[in-house]
This record gives C-alpha cells, sequence and structure tokens, in this order.
C-alpha cells in the first residue's frame, strides 16, 4: 500500500531540522545581545542595493535683526554619509560515509554541527567586539568604576553637545575586570543565552561582561547608536537561482542548507551569511582605559589678546575664551586677511596654550583638531611658546585633541568647542 501524500519521511527530518536547529542556535547569542542592548535598528540588505543616508546641519546667523531690516539665511548643508557595503560570506562543512560509519551519526554529525556553529558565532560576536573599540572618545581612569562612570559621563557629553536624544547607554567591560570589581560589591549578575551583564550600574542601563573586551578596557555608547546592516539569507532572489537556506529569529543572519553529495558520498552542510556593524557616530563610542598611573592631564588656557601668533593679534582672532573643564566657549572673528588667511584661506581660527602643564614624563605631545581638514595630530613636544592655532570649519563636529605619551602610557583628552560663537 503506498504511503499518504505529503508524508513527512526520516529523509526530510534529516535535513530540515538539523538546519532549523543550527540557524536557531547560531542567532541566540546574537539575538539576547540585541535585546539586552535593545538595539532596534538591525536593516536588511536588498539584493542591487547599497546603503547610504544624509545628514544635514545647519549654521545658525546671527538672529539680532534690527526692525525692517533684512533677515541673514542661515547655512544648511547636507552630506552624505558613505557606509560600507557587506560581503556575503559562505561557508561549508562535509561529513564523509566512512566517518559516519566509522564513529556513528551522534559524533561525526553533531559534534561537527557543534563545532561548526561556535566557530561562525565566535566570528559574528568578535566583529562586533571589534567594532566596538573603534570609538575615539578616549581616556584614561585610575580604577573601574572611575572608568565606567567616565565613559558614560563622556558619552552623555557628547550626545547632549550633539542635541541628540538617547535613551540607553550600553557599556562593555572584560569579565575579568568586573568580577574583580564585584567581589567587593554587592551587585547581580544576570546571564541570558551565554551573554552575562549588569542591569541600572553607574548610571548605564546595561553593563555587557566579554572576555572578547581586553583587560583594562571599558568601552560605552548608545544603544541607538549601533546599526546592523545585514544580508538575510532567506531572500527570493537567492531561490529564483535554486539556492534555498533555513533561517531562524527574528533577524535571519545566517542561512543554512544541507543536503548529500552522492558524487562524493558526503554530508554536505552550507551556511550563507553576511553582516556590517557601525556607528552612526563613531566619535559617539567612548573607549576608557584603566591605569592606576595615568599621566597627568594638561591644564589649556586660551592665548592672551596682546600675543601676536603669525602676525596677526590674537584679539583679532577671538575674545572672551573661556575654557572649563573640557568645555571651551567665546566668540571667534573672522579673518579675512594675515598669513593664516594665505595658509588656510579666511575663517575662523582659535588659539589656545598649555603653558608647563605636560606630565614631567611626556616624551611625545601631539595636538590639533578632531576631524581636520588637513593638517592632522602635529607633535608639539618641543614647542617653545607651548601653544597651537587652528582653523575651525564646524564647531558643532570638531573637538580640541591632545594626545601625552611616555614609555609606558598614554592619554588622550578632547576639548568641546561647540560653545563657540562664530561672530
Amino acid at each position: 500500500m503506498a504511503p499518504k501524500a505529503n508524508l513527512t519521511k526520516a529523509a526530510n527530518i534529516s535535513a530540515t531540522i538539523r538546519e532549523i536547529d543550527f540557524a536557531t542556535r547560531f542567532g541566540l547569542n546574537w539575538q539576547a545581545l540585541q535585546e539586552i542592548m535593545e538595539i532596534s535598528r538591525p536593516i536588511p540588505k536588498q539584493p542591487g542595493t547599497k546603503l547610504a543616508s544624509y545628514r544635514a546641519s545647519v549654521t545658525l546667523q546671527s538672529g539680532n535683526v534690527g526692525e525692517g531690516e533684512s533677515v541673514p539665511y542661515s547655512q544648511a548643508e547636507v552630506e552624505p554619509v558613505a557606509y560600507a557595503d557587506l560581503t556575503l560570506e559562505k561557508y561549508k562543512k562535509g561529513v564523509s560515509v566512512e566517518a559516519i560509519d566509522k564513529y556513528g551519526a551522534p559524533i561525526a554529525i553533531q559534534k561537527t554541527d557543534d563545532a561548526f556553529l561556535v566557530e561562525l558565532q565566535n566570528l559574528v560576536l568578535d566583529r562586533f567586539y571589534d567594532f566596538a573599540e573603534t570609538g575615539t572618545l578616549v581616556g584614561t581612569e585610575a580604577t573601574f568604576q572611575m572608568a565606567v562612570a567616565m565613559a558614560i559621563g563622556k558619552v552623555v557629553d557628547k550626545f547632549k553637545t550633539l542635541r541628540r536624544n538617547f535613551s540607553n547607554v550600553v557599556c562593555f567591560v572584560n569579565t575579568l575586570d568586573a568580577y574583580r570589581y564585584l567581589g567587593g560589591a554587592n551587585i547581580t549578575i544576570q546571564t541570558t543565552n551565554g551573554v552575562q551583564y549588569i542591569k541600572n550600574f553607574l548610571g548605564a542601563r546595561t553593563i555587557i561582561l566579554s572576555s572578547e573586551i581586553p583587560q583594562g578596557k571599558v568601552i560605552a555608547t548608545p544603544a541607538e547608536n549601533i546599526v546592523l546592516y545585514y544580508c538575510d539569507p532567506s531572500n527570493a532572489d537567492y531561490a529564483s537561482a535554486g539556492l534555498v537556506f533555513t533561517t531562524a529569529g527574528v533577524t535571519n543572519l545566517i542561512g543554512v542548507h544541507v543536503e548529500g553529495n552522492y558524487d562524493t558520498y558526503v554530508g554536505e552542510m552550507a551556511a550563507l551569511m553576511g553582516m556590517v556593524l557601525w556607528a552612526e557616530y563613531q566619535d559617539g563610542i567612548a573607549v576608557i582605559t584603566i591605569d592606576a598611573n595615568p599621566l597627568k592631564g594638561i591644564t589649556l588656557t586660551p592665548e592672551s589678546g596682546a600675543t601676536i601668533l603669525w602676525g596677526t593679534p590674537v584679539s583679532s582672532i577671538q575674545e572672551n575664551i573661556t575654557i572649563t573643564g573640557n568645555s571651551i566657549s567665546g566668540k571667534l572673528k573672522k579673518l579675512t586677511s594675515g598669513q593664516l588667511v594665505t595658509d588656510w584661506g579666511e575663517g575662523y581660527f582659535i588659539c589656545v596654550n598649555w603653558g608647563t602643564s605636560l606630565d614631567p614624563t611626556t616624551t611625545s605631545f601631539k595636538c590639533g583638531i578632531v576631524p581636520s581638514q588637513g593638517s592632522g595630530m602635529q607633535e608639539a613636544f618641543s614647542d617653545p611658546d607651548h601653544s597651537m592655532v587652528v582653523k575651525v570649519f564646524d564647531k558643532n563636529r570638531q573637538d580640541l585633541m591632545f594626545i601625552q605619551s611616555n614609555a609606558t602610557h598614554s592619554l588622550t583628552e578632547t576639548f568641546d568647542i561647540s560653545g563657540l560663537t562664530l561672530e
């Protein structure tokens, strides 16, 4: 008697359930990380498209306009933000009939499936943690607690400067650093699908513990700053070419297909994936180094109005400059002539002085404005005037940066110039 139509046979179960199980287990670690961090911007790539966005900025002109006078236009600019395209990654694993015959399916198939899964999961998570270390809000603190606090503080300060709202600051810390600190604190560590984390600690909603974060590093950023761009292997365009992959979960980061190769008598498992992680604001990621003996920070002061720099009195460049903590305010005057204009063109400049405040052990001292348009960070350790003049192109996106180094340490300090007024 013939079996009923659509009967699920052993051959169907062997492949399909393995595919679903593999894809599901693969996604659990990432899904847990995504849910814990509350990342809300996974974007699937559509074949034939490339992700791009545009960022708008406005430079306000003076609103102090007399009665009946013409109101000047505020300068608006829209610039493209280029995101790296993702690369499809193809992986394959095969198990011969001889291996199955010798060791049995539980070892020859399941064990190699598990190893394949772990390696692919590690690839995704390693890539994520590597990405997290690319932040440019850097600094050094003496203790774990201060490093966490300052990482959060730098992120909060930066996003307030950018006038961007956020709801959730996430920190990443080394597992051993966290347990060393927690040995003397009554704090509960939670675990979800292998991801360890602490909720509501020192102003961060979430602290992720990971051995992938180097010891002595604390990383922080708003969850809203993280974007995941990924390939969905279940896309119909792949299926139209006869390439059908099983996916599972909310975010289809991996596609799996299992079949037997009767030419080589090998059972094959194919995996397809592709993803790129980036930050909308790279300077919105804080990376703080824990060092019990950090370098002493500099004391920054504005150049005095009577000083002559490049043939131009400082009073013609700026006035009422105030430096409070790491924030700079005051007025910059537009230069239309002189040596600075000859070298850099018309515009606004700022002049500051670090005097004799360098750490006594410093052997290298670099200064500059970031991002810059050509000058970059300049070595200034031997500068007899202890001062610098840099051109300000966009006060809301640029910071003054100073990097001190000696044989064993490095200290980076940034000063926010968004509080300046351009005359």
